[in-house]
């Protein structure tokens, strides 16, 4: 039975490819080796066998126990029963399993017959293959005996060989050897003859290199690469040479940078003073050529070596031409770059780094230097604008630094390039003009801003000179003229000032025909009428008129000398002229005359001065632009020509002084009411006006009679002094009129008796006298009376007591009373009515008068329904 399990077994793992049979231990094992336990097929021993068997089964068992993907005993051995099927062992196999009679005894049945088949196909196979293994084996043992007796012979044969060539072998191993040495020492005499020249050279090479001649050096060293070193390169020797000669060469590049190091320092310190010497160079060549130019203008035919206003000069030299005599012109020369400057380090440096190939690496090194020096360059001190010193060092470096990379543009090849020095320049010019900006926008004074243009236009035509575009440093002269404007402007308010403090505001005293020349000679000045009379005279204007007039021709002289030299047309420096002279009346004096309008301490005498000063100020706005077109050459009536906007000014300034005119007056009046002091419960007047009213009056008129001091030489001026003075006379009375009015309807006034009326109409009274005087000439009829109309009828009304008729006519256009408005006329008789009852006014009145109360009662409840149904209707 154990027999039987192990063949099962057996069987399963073949059918699995756990154990091959044929291949590893017997062919099979056959039915009666699983039946007795003795008897193999194929000669394999039963232990063996069964020893096989035990290992794989317990292979197999412990596969199963691990868990491996093989299939289990029952499905095996239900698998082989499917196989087996047509045998009858699947349903043997079944029962095995499920205890049937007699199962195991048939299946173990089946089973043997099914072993029996297998092992007749074996064997088969084994008796086909068996007869040509064994004719194999035949074969190969007659081989092996005839191979044994060939390597006998052989043997022997090269024995005998061997022993025949020992003395031929000796000999030829002599001659070799002798003639290797002869070839030896041929071949040591030609290496000699090869070493010795590459030794000579790099001798000399040492020699060159103690004495600094490096770039001999470097053609020394070519030599020896590219000639001498390759016939010898298998030696030593020549390796540590080839090695060294780099570092030779790396020798040289930092000998010759630190060379170029040493002349980029030397030219920063020197390029202040080399742009110095070509600015001064510039300007003197701008110094002859505008004398050249004058005197061909002379004779134009000799005007043959000016080209565009410069005279040609040698490239890369720095000359000027000095004039000694009126006809002694020569060429003298001046330090130029080379002289303050050794340029033979970046020449040589140039030269040694394009020999060894890294000529880029020193163009980009330079270039690198160069921009970094040309920011510290462009860097400005902080205090640069506080003197014109601080701006020509500036410049100066600016235009040494230039002057050098133009000199080095021109003398060496690649090194640097048109477009590396415009790309320079214009990173410069960029931050020349922001930096100018910057600094000018601190400068307060006139005289340094002048002097910084005429550094800039210096500047620019040096660097013009070289070839650098300067147009923007020009444009940048436009708004520093601004600047320069404004900054006169300031300093020109201050004077306008000083001769408005200084100024007395009276006519101006002449005694005699020279002082009066001497003041013509300063103002333009025609009046036929006042040359009639004879001296002492006095000229209508105050002294600040001819300083005005003075200081403005000034300003023009100081704007021209800004506009010179900045290669404008006569047309353009005649319009700057222009703009900026209307900048100066219509902004800055107009500013001054209106801040001195408004100062506490001018009274109406000196209003009325300056309004006349401003109407000869207008006057004269004609010969300032004659002024202008004699200086600039360009006539009025030519096109796009600006005007001086000096009318308008000055009718500003007018207008403004009569307006405080006014204000003036109005404020004296109140002060004069303010002096006012009524007994508001007086019984009886006093007879005769107020003090202070009538001292008001002779303020008023002794005020309008300087108003005929305002200047009517024509027809125009007469027509202006005569509305001002009507309208100050007439705002005069209106302001006064309205002042009595609010004092009666004042409501801290609680009580006025009858008394009181009659003296404050006598007060009005001497108004109405005043205003029919005419106190101003030019007003028709009772025009200026008009300004009292409202107080004379109400007073009129008081003290007529005609209540009836106003009542009566009321809102009618024909009424006696028309300007009397019921609110005002109840308001000042509620103040009588309440004196009534309190003084007992009327006391004596009672017993007859009784009617006439009851009379004040009805007016009062009438006049309140006038007013109530006035508000209602509003």
């Amino acid at each position: 039975m154990r027999s039987t399990e192990q063949y099962l077994s057996c069987c399963l793992l073949q059918r699995h490819g756990r154990c091959s049979p044929m291949g590893r231990h017997w062919p099979c094992i056959g039915p009666s080796a699983i039946t007795s336990g003795s008897g193999v097929s194929g000669g394999v021993e039963p232990s063996q066998a069964w020893s096989w068997e035990l290992q794989e089964s317990e292979e197999w068992q412990a596969a199963a126990l691990e868990g491996s993907s093989q299939p289990s005993l029952p499905s095996t051995l239900l698998g082989i029963g499917s196989e087996l099927g047509q045998q009858g062992l699947e349903s043997d196999g079944r029962s095995v399993y499920d205890d049937q009679p007699n199962a195991h005894q048939r299946f173990m049945e089946k089973l043997d017959a099914c072993i029996r088949n297998h092992d007749r196909e074996i064997e088969k196979m084994c008796n086909f293959h068996h007869q040509g293994f064994v004719d194999a084996i035949t074969e190969l043992l007659k081989v092996r005996a005839d191979a044994g007796k060939l390597k006998v012979q052989v043997t022997d044969t090269n024995r005998r060989l061997q022993d025949a060539g020992k003395e031929v072998i000796a000999q030829t191993e002599e001659i070799i050897r002798c003639r290797i040495q002869q070839r030896n020492i041929t071949t040591v005499v030609e290496k000699l003859q090869l070493c010795l020249p590459v030794l000579e050279m790099y001798s000399k090479l040492k020699e060159q290199m103690n004495v600094k001649r490096y770039y001999s050096a470097l053609k020394t060293m070519e030599q020896l690469e590219n000639t001498y070193l390759p016939r010898v390169s298998q030696y030593r020797f020549c390796q540590i040479m080839i090695e060294n000669l780099p570092k030779l060469r790396e020798e040289i590049k930092e000998i010759s940078m630190s060379d170029l190091k040493d002349f980029l320092e030397s030219i920063r310190k020197h390029s202040d003073k080399i742009g110095e010497t070509a600015m001064k160079q510039a300007q003197q060549q701008k110094t002859f050529n505008t004398a050249l130019q004058k005197q061909n203008n002379v004779n134009y035919g000799r005007n043959m070596y000016v080209i565009n206003g410069r005279v040609p000069e040698p490239k890369y030299e720095i000359t000027f031409k000095r004039t000694l005599e009126e006809e002694d012109e020569h060429e003298e020369e001046v330090l130029t770059a080379h002289d303050l400057v050794d340029f033979s380090p970046v020449y040589r440096c140039l030269h040694i780094y394009s020999v060894l190939g890294d000529g880029e690496t020193f163009e980009n090194y330079y270039r690198k230097q160069r921009r970094k020096q040309a920011r510290l360059v462009l860097q400005p001190q902080s205090s640069m604008h506080e003197t014109v010193e601080g701006y020509r060092r500036y410049f100066s470096q600016i235009v040494g630094f230039f002057v050098v990379e133009d000199h080095i543009l021109h003398v060496t090849q690649g090194l640097v390039t048109r477009a590396y020095t415009d790309e320079l320049w214009n990173m410069a010019l960029s931050k020349i003009i922001a930096v100018l900006r910057t600094h000018t926008s601190y400068c307060t004074d006139p005289d340094l801003v002048l002097e910084l243009k005429n550094l800039i236009v210096v500047f620019a035509d040096t660097l013009q000179g070289y070839g650098f575009p300067v147009n923007r440093l020009f444009d940048l002269l436009f708004e520093i003229r601004d600047q320069y404007n404004e900054t006169l402007l300031k300093k020109w308010a201050g004077l306008f000032r000083d001769i408005f403090e200084a100024d007395n505001y009276s006519p101006i005293p002449v005694a005699n025909e020279e002082e009066y020349k001497i003041v013509i000679s300063k103002f333009p000045f025609q009046d036929p009428e006042l040359d009639k009379q004879s001296f002492p005279k006095k000229l209508p204007m105050s002294q600040s008129v001819p300083q005005i007039y003075i200081q403005v021709k000034e300003f023009i002289y100081a704007s021209l000398k800004f506009s010179e030299s900045l290669h404008r047309s006569s047309t353009e420096i005649d319009d700057m002229l222009r703009k900026s002279t209307n900048l100066l009346l219509t902004r800055t004096l107009s500013s001054c005359l209106q801040n001195l309008i408004k100062k506490p301490h001018i009274g109406l005498t000196e209003l009325v001065q300056i309004i006349i000063n401003t109407t000869h100020l207008e006057q004269a706005c004609k010969y300032l632009e004659d002024f202008i077109t004699n200086i600039t050459n360009i006539s009025q009536e030519t096109v796009h020509t600006a005007r001086l906007y000096g009318l308008s000014t000055f009718k500003d300034a007018r207008h403004a002084a009569e307006g405080e005119i006014y204000t003036k007056l109005n404020q004296k009046i109140d002060e004069f009411i303010q002096l006012a002091d009524y007994d508001w419960t007086m019984s009886e007047p006093a007879g005769r006006a107020s003090g202070y009213l009538m001292d008001l009056i002779n303020f008023l008129r002794s005020t309008f009679q300087v108003f005929t001091h305002l200047p009517n030489n024509n027809n125009d001026h007469a027509a202006m002094s005569g509305k001002v003075a009507q309208t100050a006379c007439m705002s005069a009375c209106q302001h006064l009129s309205t002042s009595l009015m609010q004092m009666l309807l004042d409501s801290e006034l609680k009580q006025i008796s009858m008394g009181a009326v009659q003296q404050f109409n006598l007060d009005v009274i001497q108004c109405e006298l005043f205003a029919s005087s005419e106190p101003v000439p030019g007003f028709h009829g009772d025009t200026l009376q008009l300004a009292f109309i409202d107080l004379r009828q109400l007073l009129d009304l008081f003290m007529v007591w005609d209540w009836s008729t106003y009542l009566a006519d009321y809102g009618q256009p024909t009424s006696k009373y028309l300007r009397v408005n019921p609110s005002t006329a109840l308001t000042l008789l509620e103040k009588m009515k309440d004196t009534s009852k309190k003084n007992n006014i009327f006391a004596q009145f009672r017993k007859n008068d009784r009617d006439k109360q009851k009379l004040i009662e009805t007016v009062v409840k009438q006049l309140r329904s006038l007013v109530n149904g006035m508000s209602q209707h509003t």
